[in-house]
């Protein structure tokens, strides 16, 4: 095979990007095909159900399940606030008084009288969905999705955690290479997305946090630092909920690996513009990577291209390594044998020759690449 599939980081300044926006249960559409809208704009909305608490009235007042009605002081229906009466019964010729109160505020959904037990549901929430991409409406379905669409500059990280916030971004003093410490940060950083670098130190993740940035987009980190930054180890499963107050992309991996000089300059030349961006990292079947989009005004023209669409690995590809001894490393593809090749496992696989840029060649299997798409 001359040619094969490979999964690989998309990197371009002239992406054609679509979001579909879905809210989790159906509700209402707030645009309609053509509209354009701006990235922190609500598109969509939808009411989510309160918590229901169940009021265990009967063993609180040490009563029979069937006489707890009697000492009811609500219906099912009324409106509750938080500490209100529900239920209450005396003794001792009334000198004595038990009394059952609601946790929170909301309605009398059910009582039954074969447990003696209440039902309290909260008032629900609305949940609004933003455009997160500033763009073009292309697609609606009424009442459950919106699809935004924007041509412009698109780059993928290689890990990130954080979900999705808007900014303007700003390039670090530290360049591509230099580490991000305290000194490299703007002297303004509210609403900014910070790009530059690699391995911050949890001192100026801290800084940046506490100056207002919302977000960090850097060539590494060390697992130590990402640790205290998110209070946790990180799991392997999906990444992007995590209460982080800044949203935090790495483009090569973990350690000290500066920052690709593609990805770099890509970001370096819409310096100053708003972004939207998004940590959600997911490395099992069905990848998700971290993003970052940069919408250009003006729309597509005839000479847009159609997509960042998946490539083809070929003789000349710029890859990225994945796998240890040369991880986070990048190179050119120089051949691709088409015949199988025993590696150190044993295992017989599809091999390809690549070149560093200091010269030097290296055969690794096709599975420890990806592609840096351009």
């Amino acid at each position: 095979m001359g040619k094969a599939f490979t999964p690989g980081l998309k990197v371009s300044s002239s992406a054609i990007v679509r979001k579909c926006r879905e809210l989790p249960l159906a509700g209402e559409t707030l645009v309609s095909v053509g509209d354009i809208v701006k990235a922190n704009q609500q598109i969509a909305r939808t009411l989510l159900q309160g918590e229901l608490r169940l009021i265990r009235v009967a063993e609180q007042l040490g009563l029979p399940a069937t006489d707890v009605g009697d000492s009811l002081k609500v219906r099912v229906g009324d409106d509750v606030t938080q500490g209100q009466v529900l239920a209450e019964v005396s003794g001792f010729w009334g000198l004595l008084r038990s009394t059952v109160s609601s946790p929170i505020t909301g309605k009398v959904e059910f009582f039954s009288d074969t447990t003696g037990h209440i039902g309290v549901r909260a008032a629900p929430r609305t949940v609004s969905l933003s455009a997160y991409l500033s763009g073009e409406v292309v697609e609606v379905v009424a009442g459950r999705s919106a699809t935004v669409q924007a041509f412009g500059t698109y780059a993928q990280g290689i890990f990130g955690v954080g979900g999705e916030r808007n900014g303007k971004l700003e390039m670090l003093s530290s360049g591509a290479k230099g580490r991000v410490d305290v000194d490299s940060l703007p002297t303004s950083c509210e609403g900014k997305v910070l790009v530059g670098g690699h391995s911050p130190t949890i001192k100026a993740l801290q800084k940046a946090s506490s100056l207002g940035a919302v977000g960090l987009v850097t060539g590494s980190i060390d697992d130590a630092t990402l640790r205290e930054f998110v209070g946790h180890d990180i799991g392997v499963a999906i990444t992007g909920d995590e209460s982080v107050p800044l949203t935090l992309i790495v483009t090569e991996g973990f350690g000290s690996i500066p920052m690709g000089e593609r990805i770099f300059e890509v970001l370096r030349a819409v310096n100053g513009q708003q972004c939207s961006l998004n940590g959600a990292t997911q490395v099992r079947a069905g990848a998700v990577r971290p993003e970052i989009i940069v919408p250009q005004p003006g729309g597509m023209s005839a000479e847009t291209p159609q997509a960042v669409a998946d490539g083809a690995l070929e003789v000349g590809s710029h890859v990225r390594m994945i796998r240890v001894p040369y991880f986070g490393k990048q190179a050119h593809v120089t051949e691709l044998p088409s015949a199988l090749a025993k590696i150190e496992t044993g295992a017989w696989t599809r091999v390809l020759r690549a070149k560093f840029e200091d010269g030097s060649e290296v055969i690794v299997p096709r599975a420890n690449v990806e592609l840096v798409q351009r």
